[in-house]
């Protein structure tokens, strides 16, 4: 539905007051993605990115809907967009789905069973040193103003050698898991998204940790500051924190 529907207008309008926007693809996809999951799971809760909480807050089972993930990429003809679920146990979450429409991949992660590919091989890309600095994808909440996240922002891309803003952040999630970049770092992300990615990202070997080194909080329910990150190989996460540490 996303491929074909991306090919004509996309029906794009204002979302919020900060220059986001919805298109008729967003709404399309959520539908009958939620369609599906309530008729299977009648009992689980679940939060998508345009509908919002359905069924009971605080179940034992939720799902997380990003039906489509790049909407801006799609608003202007760019064709870097994924669709993303996650499904948590008690706010924290056990599977992970990253689907890829343009190319037809699919990429996913079960706790403790590792990630996969979309020809079923396990993910676990091996490290690679940086010679000329890392290659480094950013996001930010939708609630972030520019010169809040200006100075971290800043500071990130005199020590990479390429900083990558997707504006799809479950697209750079899948890029970490597969080893095409080196590290992402994460300012007050959205909820909705970041469960599927960071596990399909922790399940390929990856490494999440708070902007202060720290540990990284699991699940959906916390702040947006607890959704701040640095993720990348282990090897990689001390000069990725000395970066971010340095703003």
């Amino acid at each position: 539905m996303l491929r074909d529907g991306v090919k004509g207008s996309p029906g794009a309008r204002p979302k919020g007051e900060k220059g986001d926007v919805v298109t008729d693809l967003d709404l399309a996809s959520e539908k009958l993605i939620l369609e599906r999951l309530l008729t299977a799971f009648p009992t689980h809760s679940v939060i998508a990115e345009e509908s919002g909480l359905l069924g009971s807050a605080g179940a034992e089972w939720t799902w997380l809907v990003d039906p489509l993930d790049g909407t801006n990429n799609v608003a202007i003809g760019l064709p870097a967009y994924v669709i993303g679920l996650a499904l948590c146990h008690e706010g924290r979450p056990v599977l992970g789905v990253v689907h890829e429409p343009v190319p037809g991949h699919t990429w996913s992660a079960v706790r403790g069973r590792g990630a996969c590919g979309p020809s079923g091989v396990r993910l676990a890309p091996p490290y690679r040193p940086w010679r000329h600095g890392p290659v480094v994808a950013w996001t930010q909440g939708h609630g972030v103003s520019r010169a809040e996240a200006h100075p971290l922002k800043m500071r990130l891309d005199l020590g990479v050698r390429r900083m990558l803003q997707l504006w799809a952040p479950l697209l750079s999630w899948a890029m970490l898991a597969r080893g095409d970049i080196d590290g992402f770092v994460g300012y007050c992300a959205e909820a909705v998204d970041l469960p599927a990615g960071a596990l399909l990202a922790q399940e390929a070997g990856m490494e999440i940790r708070a902007l202060d080194g720290g540990p990284f909080p699991e699940g959906f329910e916390g702040p947006p500051q607890d959704r701040s990150f640095v993720a990348g190989p282990p090897e990689a996460i001390p000069s990725l924190l000395a970066l971010v540490g340095s703003a």
